[in-house]
């Protein structure tokens, strides 16, 4: 199976190249990125543990999803499309605020993404890929900000920053 390719963006989110995703992360390279928040009727979110084998940050609590759109796909195709894929459902989304952010890894890799927060409402359990994702739940947003500042160590590097700056757009 071909390497993904990653939208290589400029500061306005303007495409100005494709690169294997892996070669775009050794270099800190800005590409597009989405992060999926669903929330239930209860206003939690669903977040997800990634799998234990995953490249980089295994293990690690984070959003209900997040990934990279391919070219020609609107955010919310893609978002749509990776939530089916990681968490087994679909629900609309909505696109919410974007910004830059870049978080490097111990491995030697770094997130460098123009990141577009999309948020949806479900109300069921996901029926997890276990390849992505090992395990689930819902938290209030208030329990997930005094988690992260309890725990940091077990959330992802991205989630981190991408909660904090949703967490102000509130």
């Amino acid at each position: 199976m071909p390497e993904e390719l990653v939208i290589l963006v400029n500061n306005k989110d303007e495409q100005i190249g494709l690169m294997p995703k892996l070669e775009a992360h050794n270099k800190a390279l800005l590409h597009r990125a989405f992060s999926v928040f669903i929330f239930n009727k209860n206003n939690e979110l669903m977040l997800q543990k990634r799998a234990l084998d995953k490249y980089h940050s295994p293990g690690q609590w984070t959003n209900t999803c997040c990934s990279h759109q391919r070219e020609g796909e609107s955010n919310l195709e893609a978002g749509k499309r990776r939530l089916q894929e990681e968490m087994g459902f679909t629900t609309e989304l909505k696109e919410t605020i974007s910004f830059i952010y870049k978080a490097p890894f111990d491995n030697g890799l770094t997130e460098h993404e123009f990141d577009h927060i999309l948020v949806g409402n479900y109300n069921n359990n996901p029926i997890i890929n276990h390849s992505e994702v090992s395990g689930w739940k819902w938290m209030s947003l208030e329990d997930v900000k005094k988690d992260i500042a309890n725990n940091p160590s077990i959330y992802t590097e991205w989630f981190k920053i991408i909660f904090d700056k949703f967490y102000q757009h509130l």
